[in-house]
């Protein structure tokens, strides 16, 4: 690293500690041990969904919120909502919207609570059934320890901590309730924080910080501490956790005046303005880049709040019976999803997302903008969505017959799984994935894999999770993004380069066909130290392609075909991106159509199983051990071999 790039990180990490970072990291969730009477519940849930909803538009435009909604005893709702006031709007909009997906393990229904206090590390909410707004001291209030003790000077740690939190206390009640510092002595810094929530007045916020301070001190010798209080909320560390230009430690001066030293000075002053300047130009065009995509979302839900799919989010939990464990139909890594009941009496399946916010957005964005128009038999239908609740909703129809990965996991009635059944689920799959790329958006799907083909009662197959699809406009020859997939699905071009064409489902699509013919998931040979690609293009070489048919078909399959679309699976799964065909070109080979040429060697793969089966989501990268070939089409087996990296 040159030394101007370590400055620029060293200025960077110095001088903007805190900056984009919206601390939604989850602290506790304290539900209330009273509830609603059972006859005003679905009065006092009522407003407890428009409390939440006015709670967000409220945080929004000023990041904090009081809310009443209802006027009956017994079925009206206080909430509150406030984000630390060293955190930047965007970060607040980040930290409080993460907040509110727990809002759910309070729920009215079906815990039947009345209350409940959230506290993450940049923002805290609260509802409950009764005026809380006058109340700074709570019995659940809590103070949470660190992990680590404290190595050092231990008579000083205690000193500066003392110190500072006094400071804290003093000045937090006259500067409207919020507070951030440090006190550094014997080479000993101890940064804190301490804000009184905006309903507490003045002498209220210093006995609640007053009564924290008691408290922090059972946590000798940790050091950090938090005191979660009702009324307010403090914090010391080790490190600096606030967001504050002003708090920074003073810069000690030599008093040498000579000329060598003024030259030197000078010229360090020149390279730190233009460090400084750049890091500011930095900043300003994330800054942008984030402002763009907030208004991207914020036009997107303004859309879906307007449009048919819009569903309330108490219709959708009524559905789910409260999303009861015993409607939940299955989980990943988008979330959970549940099986519902409209009033109308239509089956939909609802995914709850369990996202942070900008996985989220993302997800969300794919999900509606990229999918809700689009119509055809081999893929899934999203019917609507729902934002408006305490955490967001997407509505499919339901499709009841399970994924492909079920019936193939445990042999799940594999007497179902005929050869023409089969047959029917690749043809299927090879049309839906035609239409996604050539005769809608030119959308890439990026996660073919056996637990995103549902089928239904007759076995249609329906191509589901559009959670990482793509966009890929005309004009691109490809596009250059982070991994995401699962592996052992994923193109050589798309591991290897971070390229993504079309063809990258084409690829997942081949290891599709071989595993519904063989009857085997592609991690059962990696056990073996075998891919399943590896595997099938042996056989090919010895002319015993049938030698992977599913047994359990016990001979009942035409040869002649099952080694066809064996074949197919190999060219799709080809090392070279342009020799792999076009969906639409293979859906004419399925259906004899068109000539089948001789493929080329795969790609291997040579890994655990665990990798092999293990899905890559945004955050999480793939770096292979090395990569000396020139030519994809010289890509082989030292291609492929990889670990995992996590950033």
């Amino acid at each position: 690293m040159s030394l101007a790039s370590f400055l620029l990180v060293f200025l960077f990490c110095r001088f903007f500690p805190a900056l984009a970072d919206p601390r939604a990291t989850e602290l506790a969730v304290m539900c209330s041990n009273t509830t609603a009477p059972v006859l005003q519940r679905q009065a006092f849930l009522t407003n407890f969904y428009d409390a939440m909803e006015a709670l967000t538009d409220l945080i929004t435009s000023q990041r904090y919120a009081l809310v009443v909604k209802g006027t009956t005893q017994n079925e009206t709702v206080y909430a509150f909502g406030e984000c630390m006031k060293d955190l930047s709007k965007p970060d607040c909009d980040v930290c409080f919207a993460q907040c509110k997906t727990r809002v759910h393990r309070c729920s009215p229904f079906p815990r039947g609570t009345n209350g409940g206090m959230f506290f993450f590390d940049g923002c805290y909410l609260r509802y409950d059934g009764y005026n809380f707004f006058n109340e700074s001291l709570s019995p659940r209030d809590r103070t949470i320890c660190g992990t680590e003790d404290f190595r050092g000077n231990w008579s000083v740690f205690k000193a500066n901590t003392v110190e500072l939190v006094r400071n804290l206390s003093i000045e937090a009640p006259k500067n409207e309730g919020f507070s951030v510092g440090y006190v550094r002595r014997s080479n000993v810094t101890i940064y804190g924080l301490a804000q009184c929530w905006k309903f507490v007045n003045s002498s209220s916020c210093q006995n609640c910080l007053a009564e924290a301070i008691t408290r922090i001190g059972s946590c000798s010798p940790k050091g950090e501490v938090k005191a979660l209080n009702a009324g307010c909320y403090l914090r010391y560390a080790t490190h600096n956790f606030y967001n504050s230009s002003n708090n920074n430690p003073p810069q000690e001066h030599r008093g040498h005046n000579n000329y060598a030293i003024i030259v030197a000075a000078s010229s360090a002053s020149l390279a730190f303005l233009l460090i400084v300047a750049t890091v500011i130009f930095l900043v300003w065009t994330n800054l942008l880049k984030r402002s763009r995509e907030r208004r991207q979302v914020g036009v997107l839900l303004n859309t879906v709040i307007k449009s048919k799919l819009n569903m309330p989010y108490e219709i959708l939990e009524k559905a789910t019976d409260y999303f009861s464990d015993s409607n939940k139909v299955g989980e990943g890594g988008s979330g959970s999803v549940f099986k519902g009941v409209l009033p109308d009496g239509t089956t939909v399946a609802v995914k709850r997302l369990t996202f942070n916010t900008s996985q989220w957005a993302d997800h969300f964005f794919n999900e509606v903008n990229l999918i809700s128009g689009i119509r055809h038999k081999n893929l899934v239908k999203l019917l609507g969505c729902s934002i408006t609740g305490p955490e967001s909703l997407l509505v499919y129809e339901f499709v009841p017959n399970h994924s492909l990965y079920y019936h193939l996991s445990g042999r799940r009635n594999s007497q179902q799984l005929t050869w023409e059944v089969r047959h029917k689920i690749i043809f299927g799959t090879a049309e839906g994935l035609a239409y996604l790329h050539e005769e809608s958006q030119r959308i890439i799907h990026r996660d073919i894999k056996l637990g995103n083909i549902l089928v239904d009662e007759n076995f249609t197959p329906k191509i589901a999770d559009f959670g990482l699809a793509r966009l890929f406009p005309e004009d691109k020859s490809h596009l250059s993004t982070a991994i995401c997939g699962t592996l052992g699905y994923m193109a050589p071009e798309y591991v290897v380069l971070g390229k993504l064409t079309e063809k990258a489902d084409v690829y997942s699509f081949g290891v599709l066909i071989m595993e519904i013919i063989s009857g085997k998931k592609s991690k059962s040979f990696v056990q073996n130290s075998y891919s399943i690609l590896h595997r099938v293009w042996s056989l090919y070489g010895s002319n015993k392609l049938c030698d992977i048919v599913d047994t359990m078909l016990e001979g009942n399959y035409p040869a002649e075909e099952a080694c066809k679309l064996l074949k197919i699976g190999l060219l799709c799964a080809q090392a070279s991106a342009e020799l792999r065909p076009a969906m639409s070109v293979v859906v004419k080979m399925i259906n004899n159509n068109h000539e089948i040429t001789q493929p080329t060697q795969p790609p291997f793969l040579n890994g655990s199983s665990a990798e092999s089966s293990k899905s890559i989501l945004p955050g999480e990268s793939f770096q292979p051990r090395s990569y000396t070939q020139s030519s994809e089409d010289s890509m082989t087996e030292s291609l492929i071999h990889h670990k995992w990296v996590t950033i």
